[in-house]
């Protein structure tokens, strides 16, 4: 271990015991959404309301509802129409996505790329769990979608204080030991900060436990799992390493791990459009 990754790597655990670490903020609107979107009442009209608080998220998701991938032609041109047109969680989870984007920003050349990178393999997953957990279990598919978008949440406490570390930029390699070592146990304390859904708050462990068994149908975790070993196929990387025929969450799902389920048919179509939307 260089110094550098054991300086990083001690700050880490050491913000983590103390509880200390710097931990992201979700924007206000995201937050205000989500507790929206936990009441079993609340109406389109009223999500629409909090969202025109913020005029950035409001029009992008104006654009999202008239996108092709919600396959209608009618033009809609107010909020509340919209947020009716997506469905309140589906709105819940573009609203996070929207404004998460923001929080994957860094001072330094390297940091950025790991952000980048990081983001846009939450947005894979995020979409391929969406389709998975429509097709292949009860769960909801929109809360799929969050549980892949999040899975890597923490690296962003990790790599802003990676940002306090110039020296890090020498040595990429040792943040990219601290991060996987990491970013697990710190994914789980942003998201019950953010008061996400206890359902997904452990996801960013629990995936990764590839041995993992439970009783009952799949959960989050599982679909998460799933999509995230299938996004290695063909790769050459760690993960796509892994014997699939051993991994609990294939039989879960009722999936065949030798057999790439997304490929192909109307499910690939679903799979666009879910990348669609949430890279618009």
């Amino acid at each position: 271990m260089s110094k550098i990754e054991e300086r990083l790597m001690n700050a880490v655990r050491e913000g983590i015991a103390k509880d200390r670490l710097p931990l992201p903020t979700l924007p206000e609107v995201a937050l205000r959404i989500q507790e929206l979107a936990r009441d079993k009442n609340v109406t389109a009209s009223r999500m629409a309301a909090e969202i025109s608080r913020d005029p950035a998220t409001a029009a992008r998701l104006l654009r999202i509802a008239n996108s092709s991938a919600q396959r209608s032609i009618r033009k809609i041109d107010n909020l509340q129409m919209a947020v009716a047109r997506l469905g309140i969680d589906l709105t819940n989870s573009i609203v996070t996505t929207l404004t998460m984007s923001q929080l994957f920003r860094a001072r330094s050349e390297l940091v950025g790329r790991f952000l980048k990178a990081s983001w846009v393999r939450s947005q894979e997953i995020a979409a391929m769990s969406h389709v998975m957990a429509a097709h292949f279990t009860v769960l909801k598919p929109e809360l799929a979608m969050l549980a892949g978008l999040t899975h890597e949440i923490g690296v962003l406490p990790i790599l802003r204080l990676a940002d306090d570390f110039p020296e890090i930029n020498e040595d990429p390699a040792a943040l990219e030991r601290v991060l996987q070592q990491l970013h697990p146990r710190t994914g789980c304390l942003v998201l019950r900060v953010w008061n996400f859904p206890p359902e997904i708050v452990d996801v960013p462990m629990l995936h990764l436990d590839f041995s993992r068994r439970h009783d009952g149908p799949a959960d989050y975790a599982d679909v998460v799992t799933v999509a995230n070993l299938q996004s290695h196929v063909g790769q050459n990387t760690a993960l796509a390493d892994i014997d699939r025929t051993r991994v609990p969450a294939f039989q879960k799902l009722d999936i065949s791990p030798e057999v790439d389920v997304l490929e192909g048919g109307d499910i690939h179509d679903e799979l666009q459009e879910s990348y669609a939307l949430l890279a618009a």
